[in-house]
């Protein structure tokens, strides 16, 4: 059995909490969460919820950000209909679904954080607060990109977006392997951690479990390349008080080779359908 351990805050608050490993399902979950967690977004260093490019670090995520965006884009399009319904759950400040609606997807988005919102109503994007604002059952596909470890009540709100997919439709999921090189590499540093931000840290295996039993079956896993640089970049910052771009190129390129052969990524994509 895997043991529980300590984890830092090393991006707003300096607090630790505990990491609690669920052995059936495997996977971690954050100790405590804090009862109000909106405070843990309140920093212009949440870089998901601004378009900032103030630093070399912003810089290189939108930069990256903006690969990602045609990347996003060419997969959704694999598995769209004739009559293409999108929703993006965690819409952030609405750059993907903005690439979205100008190659013809009729599009919806969630995001609670008032600030991202703003932003994505500054580009015609109008985002509602929560799922249950939503009709179902609505949309070809559902995307949640590095958004489900955020979740409260993960198995009420999976529950949810089945219930909102149209029959036969897509859900496509993204989030943090702690199983990847760079995570075993940096142990309580790893960047993508992320506490108490992200609520649940998991596996390939645990992903296929806990969507099972809400009706979904897997249909593929991409591996997200990028990831693993920026979380490695990040995580030398917490770990050692500098960016070391060298070290961290050198850790991020070890974990995408490793992964090429043990599937094991930094992130992954998993592709699912509604059964």
């Amino acid at each position: 059995m895997k043991k529980n351990f300590i984890v830092k805050d090393h991006s707003i608050s300096q607090e630790e909490f505990s990491l609690v490993y669920n052995q059936e399902l495997d996977y971690y979950i954050t100790s405590p969460v804090p009862n109000n967690l909106d405070i843990y977004y309140e920093s212009d260093g949440y870089i998901s919820h601004t378009d900032s490019t103030k630093s070399i670090q912003d810089k290189l995520y939108q930069s990256v950000k903006k690969i990602n965006l045609r990347n996003k884009l060419n997969l959704i399009n694999q598995y769209a209909p004739n009559t293409k319904s999108l929703l993006d759950v965690g819409a952030g400040t609405g750059d993907f679904l903005k690439q979205a609606q100008l190659n013809g997807w009729t599009i919806a988005g969630v995001e609670p954080n008032p600030k991202a919102r703003n932003l994505a109503k500054k580009k015609n994007i109008t985002l509602v607060t929560s799922n249950e604002e939503l009709p179902e059952p609505s949309y070809d596909v559902i995307t949640l990109w590095h958004v489900l470890e955020h979740l409260p009540n993960l198995e009420t709100k999976i529950s949810q977006l089945h219930n909102l997919l149209k029959p036969n439709g897509t859900l496509i999921v993204a989030v943090p392997n702690f199983k990847s090189y760079d995570a075993k590499h940096y142990k309580e540093f790893w960047a993508a951690y992320d506490v108490p931000r992200h609520l649940y840290h998991f596996s390939r295996k645990a992903i296929n479990r806990i969507f099972s039993k809400y009706n979904f079956s897997l249909l593929s896993t991409k591996p997200m390349l990028f990831d693993a640089y920026y979380v490695s970049l990040l995580s030398e910052k917490y770990k050692t008080g500098k960016p070391n771009y060298i070290k961290a190129f050198m850790v991020a390129t070890i974990s995408n080779i490793q992964g090429f052969f043990n599937k094991e990524h930094s992130s992954i994509i998993y592709v699912l359908k509604k059964t």
